[in-house]
């Protein structure tokens, strides 16, 4: 399946995802539910944190492969798998271990593709 696809599956399974963005490890968008300049600024705001809170988690010895930031008005989940990485935004107090699947099994659609490599 294709990244656009594999995004409207997902926005139609999860109702609580509001936006999604999939980028590749060289940072290009693949697929987003938002406009190219939305998406590309979520991809960024994602990619930030996820880099700050993996030298976190690697200075203890651990490796990150998901993060879950919360506020009051939203969550913001960010999943790294393989080659690809996924961001969503969902509504305030989100199943969070429900979003997180959704989110994995988002990517692990994609990379079901035949000749997909990691970039």
């Amino acid at each position: 399946m294709d990244a656009a696809g594999a995004l409207e599956d997902l926005t139609e399974l999860s109702t609580q995802i509001e936006a999604a963005v999939i980028w590749r490890g060289d940072g290009e968008v693949e697929a987003s539910t938002l406009s190219a300049g939305g998406a590309a600024r979520l991809a960024g705001i994602a990619h930030e944190l996820l880099t700050a809170a993996a030298r976190i988690q690697a200075a203890q010895g651990r490796a990150l492969a998901q993060l879950e930031a919360a506020t009051g008005s939203g969550s913001l989940f960010v999943v790294r798998e393989e080659a690809r990485t996924i961001a969503a935004t969902t509504r305030p107090e989100p199943t969070s271990g429900l979003v997180l699947y959704d989110l994995r099994a988002c990517l692990r659609s994609i990379a079901e593709e035949p000749g997909d490599e990691a970039a």
